[in-house]
């Protein structure tokens, strides 16, 4: 194969893809690694990428699709405001400011450039979701949010650290507008690790293949993954599907459905996502800015177009997407409109792209996954008098394919973390993990059952503790398909150490003294074909195992 006057042997080309994923994989290891805290080490809420000096993703970690998605256009404004040319070897760069074009501001991203022979050739990336970044509620993701600035530190892009030399009034200010100084820069310090490892595995592969040849062999795997991923779009049927879904509300009017429609086109080797009929931005803090919505099309893509993984996950692969977002909408929100609990909105996003590529490709697409990624912080004082902001990361079933069940208790679609266990979280925080189970009769009927949810009980054990309760699916279903049901409804109670009981509808944030419990129920996904066609001795199965009661249909 040629490009322009330059030959590329395809065992070296081979070799030198898979050795980028093996950098992006070693980078995410060693962020993983060094981090402080829990939501890190024990969650991998944490992604690491390499890119070009153009600004499209070279590699991508194992890791989560939505860091992975909206690092690109914060790499894209480092490029924009300082353009390789004037960048020194030692540069790092730091940015959360979701109008500046990163995504909330827990989610901050540290950038570094590679240089090999005196001049760059990439760009290593870090993405962390920290723990606690100030504003009005310990976690910094408050559900009743009415502005950015109540979300915490709003860091533009700027330079952490100058040719070698750290910024340390820089430092000095994050570490006083946040709760947790110690965790936030031991974080920071760990995505500096992660990319000076990228940094140095890219100079020893530069030594191997000369700095100029490794550029062109960048160009022409971008290229590659371009034309298959064109291919893969051109054999899908052409038309534009669409789908709505809702979110439950906006965390401020609590009883306010909001609406997510997308009209879906694949025509001529490309994918357009058209958002008009999305509902106009909220005024709680689910709004989410474009690098959002570019993530979640970014991972329908790949999950329709790669099921088998022979195409290189590259930059290459987003080149045919592209997004009509309406400006003032909740998908292309006015500043400085809330936007810290995008990643519920994210979630709908990406599964409304998916619902309608179904219709494109059934038989490649399950029912609606629960989709939900909850979120539960919890913060307070030690007995000692010391802080503790500590998480969990919750999820519900998956939805039901053509033949297979859904899986229960699962990350879907653009999020990817793990649940902090239940030691860790009672290490880090005077709370009691009293039950995690799954949630019977929650996942839906159908020829396939939707996965099932789970059910989730923590008690306070001493002092005064901020809840910050980020659900969904409370009010809206995961659609079965097919004729499959729709999975069971999320539920949360407080229940008082007075044994009175209150109902949390979606969103809450909420102060828990002790002997006080918060019980959580997650959602099911849907179920997959008509109910009466289910195989009579999996439903016997299913009522052995508890995942289906004695009163479930037959």
């Amino acid at each position: 194969m040629r490009n322009g006057d330059k030959d590329f042997d395809p065992v070296t080309l081979e070799v030198v893809r898979n050795k980028l994923d093996g950098i992006a994989n070693e980078m995410q290891s060693t962020l993983v690694r060094s981090a402080f805290s829990p939501i890190v080490k024990e969650g991998l809420d944490a992604s690491a990428s390499l890119f070009t000096l153009a600004g499209e993703t070279l590699a991508q970690a194992l890791a989560i699709p939505i860091h992975l998605g909206t690092l690109i256009p914060m790499v894209g404004r480092l490029i924009e405001t300082h353009p390789p040319a004037t960048m020194r070897e030692g540069d790092i760069y730091i940015l959360n400011d979701p109008y500046l074009g990163g995504t909330h501001l827990p989610d901050i991203a540290i950038m570094m450039p590679i240089f090999a022979k005196g001049r760059p050739i990439a760009i290593s990336a870090a993405m962390t979701h920290h723990q606690d970044v100030g504003g009005m509620t310990p976690g910094s993701t408050p559900t009743n949010a009415a502005e950015l600035f109540q979300e915490g530190l709003r860091i533009p892009l700027l330079k952490l650290r100058d040719g070698g030399v750290m910024n340390d009034t820089l430092v000095k200010l994050l570490r006083q507008n946040v709760r947790l100084p110690d965790i936030l820069m031991g974080d920071i310090n760990a995505q500096i690790a992660a990319c000076s490892m990228g940094a140095r595995r890219l100079q020893e592969l530069s030594q191997i293949h000369g700095d100029n040849h490794l550029v062109a062999l960048f160009d022409e795997l971008l290229d590659r993954s371009e034309l298959m991923t064109r291919q893969a779009l051109a054999a899908l049927r052409r038309g534009t599907y669409r789908y709505v879904d809702y979110l439950d509300n906006d965390g401020v009017d609590l009883d306010r459905r909001v609406r997510i429609e997308v009209a879906v086109t694949i025509a001529d080797g490309a994918m357009v996502c058209d958002f008009t009929g999305t509902d106009a931005q909220l005024r709680g803090p689910f709004n989410c800015v474009p690098s959002g919505s570019y993530a979640a099309a970014c991972f329908a893509l790949r999950a329709l177009t790669d099921p088998a993984e022979s195409i290189p996950n590259n930059g290459g692969c987003f080149r045919p997407v592209r997004l009509v977002l309406p400006e003032g909408s909740l998908v292309n929100p006015r500043e400085p409109a809330p936007v810290g609990c995008r990643t519920s909105t994210i979630k709908r996003i990406t599964g409304c792209i998916l619902g309608a590529l179904r219709q494109a490709a059934p038989e490649r697409i399950p029912a609606d996954a629960a989709s939900l990624m909850l979120i539960i912080h919890f913060g307070g004082r030690r007995h000692d008098g010391s802080r503790f902001v500590t998480s969990q990361l919750l999820t519900g079933g998956s939805g039901a394919g053509p033949r297979s069940d859904g899986v229960d208790v699962v990350e879907t679609d653009a999020t990817n973390c793990m649940n902090v266990p239940a030691e860790a979280l009672m290490m880090d925080a005077p709370i009691r993990v009293h039950r995690w189970a799954l949630n019977p009769d929650s996942g839906g009927a159908g020829r396939q059952r939707g996965g099932l949810g789970g059910i989730f009980e923590y008690e306070i054990l001493e002092g005064e503790v901020t809840l910050t309760y980020r659900g969904e699916r409370h009010f809206c279903a995961a659609a079965g398909h097919d004729g499959g049901a729709p999975g069971a409804l999320s539920r949360a109670v407080i229940r008082r150490r007075d044994g009175s009981e209150e109902t949390i509808p979606s969103k809450r944030v909420a102060t828990l003294h002790q002997g006080d419990r918060l019980r959580v129920e997650t959602a099911g996904g849907g179920g997959y074909g008509p109910p009466a066609e289910r195989d009579p001795a999996r439903i016997a199965a299913d009522r052995r195992d508890g995942k289906i009661g004695a009163a479930a249909p037959a």
